[in-house]
């Protein structure tokens, strides 16, 4: 039982950093716009989004 909690305990706080690291580079990429948008996960050119010549058109 207490592996279970561990672990639960691990997987939670393992959500919650990804969570603030995403936060964190959002923050960022607003501070410094020079180097761009932060890239989301699942975005951008390739993604359903009529990309053409490096540029995403929706």
């Amino acid at each position: 039982m207490l592996n279970f909690l561990i672990a639960m305990g691990l997987i939670f706080a393992l959500m919650l950093s990804w969570i603030y690291v995403q936060q964190a580079a959002r923050k960022y990429a607003a501070k410094h716009p020079e180097f761009g948008a932060a890239k989301e996960e699942g975005l951008g050119c390739g993604k359903n989004c009529g990309c053409k010549g490096g540029i995403c058109e929706k």
